[in-house]
């Protein structure tokens, strides 16, 4: 199968993700945020530094989890506004 090729909003968006997750971390170790999520080190620093743009839905939910993030202020951060007005 093959994938269709990420947008540059997409990509953007995967890099913020990494920032936020990696604000989040702050002082603690990425090996033990890894650790606590079930996920590998390398994963976690991939996301991170946006080398995984869209990573699967259960591997952030897990890592919102252990870095006591709101999964959905996260995507409401990180998702574009797609809301269009009604037609009055």
């Amino acid at each position: 199968m093959v994938r269709t090729p990420l947008t540059d909003e997409e990509r953007d968006r995967g890099r913020a993700l990494g920032r936020a997750l990696r604000a989040a971390r702050g002082a603690r170790s990425a090996a033990d945020v890894a650790r606590e999520a079930g996920i590998s080190l390398d994963t976690l620093r991939k996301i991170e530094r946006g080398a995984i743009s869209a990573p699967a839905f259960f591997t952030v939910a897990a890592l919102a989890r252990v870095l006591d993030l709101d999964l959905d202020a996260l995507a409401r951060d990180l998702m574009p506004d797609r809301r269009t007005p009604l037609a009055g």
